[in-house]
């Protein structure tokens, strides 16, 4: 009923329009044309302006639309329309929701001797993630950082040589190159051997994956499926939502996640990227199941096959304490923007200090508060970033919040030692984030992610130590000298920046 109302105002409305622009209508193809991208213009406008959006962003889409207007349109009809509140991705966030509530357990029986380990400090922070990502946090999960690509790949093929029943996969970025080609024949060797393996990639980020790759995937018996296929990308509707997750599962008892997609690049072999700084994380025990339900939901949401059974949620629990994780998902069809709101209640929660490192830094203003809030209250504020830009809008968006956070306090620091593509956050030393997500828009609005939250683990003092030594590689932002910076530069950031909500 609601799209009948819709296409009937459009109706009348495009009459009208079409009544006044009569003139120039009658001058030919280039008036017909020029008058219906006006009238676009002019109807997405109207429509932004109806979906109630956060000011930036409204205001931001109005300006692009009326200062390019093809352009402008163009990008809308890409990366504009706003489908959070779809049936598509209601639909899923239920599906996901009542999936979790019901292998999880809406009500941990736990969870009071959970908080006592943690305190009150602490624990409101992760009965916030319960409650947002309906995952508990478990206390019987033993964890691993990797550093780089090297230690993350070799961890990774050990342990799908080692694969009984199951493998499941699920990236951002596949790439058919020399690792790609490992990855694969180790899958297609463990399918031979009678293994179950699904493999999921994202259509657009993996764009560029080869059919052949994918073909002989498939003719060795393994289950491979696209997320989000875009066919025609003006008229698909979910061009916009990406799956960036980086999952992998191995019989149920290991899990995989961070920040590494599979490709060449991430272990230092692109010339002109040079050495890749990223961190992944090893899981063994309890929060394996919940990294597990995540891809089954995604595998679901894609194939509308289920396979919530025992034989995949069942993992193997040795009962030693390692320290409090948990995994939390987010995405699209969650409206409370999840990560987001725990990063949110992590920097506000803090006592002596935030680290924060992330590749592509874009906060929205909820964030960017929070973190100068923070270093305006005496508490030690780090930003670490890449000097580099692998993507160059976003490189210099990121740039023009440099100023801001300088004259509040936070210690921002450039990594010089090839790209840094780290995705953490680190409080008080004792709390961390590890996972999928950037510190940006597109991390906490319009993606899938997932990120393991960390406490008092070992896996947490090491972050703690791999981030100073990353700072080791870095050079220190001082506000007198940043400011100095030619003013091309400052215009490009600024204009970087007006574009931010749309990145």
């Amino acid at each position: 009923m609601k799209n009948t109302v819709r296409v009937v105002i459009f109706l009348l409305v495009l009459s009208i329009l079409l009544f006044a622009f009569k003139n120039q209508l009658e001058s030919g193809i280039l008036g017909f044309l020029s008058v219906m991208i006006s009238l676009s213009v002019i109807f997405i406008g109207f429509v932004i302006f109806l979906e109630n959006r956060h000011p930036t962003q409204t205001i931001t889409w109005l300006v692009v639309l009326g200062s390019f207007p093809l352009v402008g349109f163009i990008f809308y009809l890409l990366f504009g329309r706003n489908y959070r509140k779809e049936r598509m991705f209601r639909k899923k966030y239920f599906l996901d929701k009542q999936a979790f509530l019901t292998i999880e357990g809406e009500n941990d029986p736990r969870s009071e001797e959970k908080l006592q380990l943690m305190g009150e400090h602490q624990g409101k922070l992760f009965m916030l993630a319960q409650k947002l990502g309906n995952s508990p946090i478990s206390f019987d999960t033993a964890t691993k950082v990797l550093t780089n690509g090297e230690e993350t790949f070799s961890h990774i093929m050990e342990e799908l040589k080692r694969a009984r029943h199951h493998i499941h996969l699920e990236y951002y970025i596949i790439r058919h190159d020399q690792i790609g080609q490992e990855i694969k024949n180790i899958l297609i060797e463990k399918a031979n051997q009678g293994v179950k393996v699904r493999f999921m990639y994202d259509a657009v980020g993996s764009w560029k994956l080869s059919k052949a790759y994918i073909n002989d995937l498939k003719n060795a018996g393994i289950e491979t499926v696209p997320f989000g296929p875009v066919k025609l990308p003006f008229l698909n509707n979910k061009f916009n939502f990406r799956n960036h997750r980086k999952i992998i599962v191995i019989d149920g008892n290991i899990g995989f996640v961070g920040g590494l997609n599979i490709g060449d690049e991430y272990l230092g072999r692109n010339k002109d990227i040079g050495f890749w700084r990223d961190t992944h994380l090893m899981l063994r025990g309890e929060a394996v199941r919940t990294l597990q339900l995540i891809f089954l939901q995604d595998w679901y949401y894609m194939t509308n096959h289920s396979f919530l059974t025992a034989e995949y949620l069942s993992p193997q629990i040795d009962h030693k304490s390692h320290g409090g994780v948990q995994l939390i998902a987010g995405g699209p069809d969650n409206e409370w923007s999840v990560i987001k709101n725990i990063f949110f209640s992590m920097i506000g929660s803090a006592r002596k200090s935030v680290w924060i490192a992330s590749p592509y830094f874009i906060p929205d203003e909820d964030i960017f508060s929070a973190i100068k809030v923070a270093a305006l209250s005496g508490i030690d504020v780090r930003l670490l970033v890449p000097n580099r830009p692998d993507k160059r809008i976003v490189f210099h968006a990121s740039r023009s919040y440099f100023p801001e956070l300088l004259e509040a306090g936070v210690k921002v620091f450039e990594y010089e030692r090839g790209f840094m593509h780290s995705k953490i956050v680190i409080v008080d030393g004792e709390l961390a984030s590890i996972g999928t997500s950037n510190m940006d828009m597109r991390s906490f609005h319009l993606n899938f992610e997932v990120n393991a939250f960390l406490f008092r683990t070992k896996s947490t003092q090491k972050l703690v130590a791999e981030y100073l030594n990353d700072l080791e590689f870095a050079i220190q932002l001082d506000l007198k000298t940043f400011q100095q910076r030619h003013l091309g530069y400052r215009l490009l950031e600024s204009t970087a920046r007006l574009l931010s909500p749309l990145l």
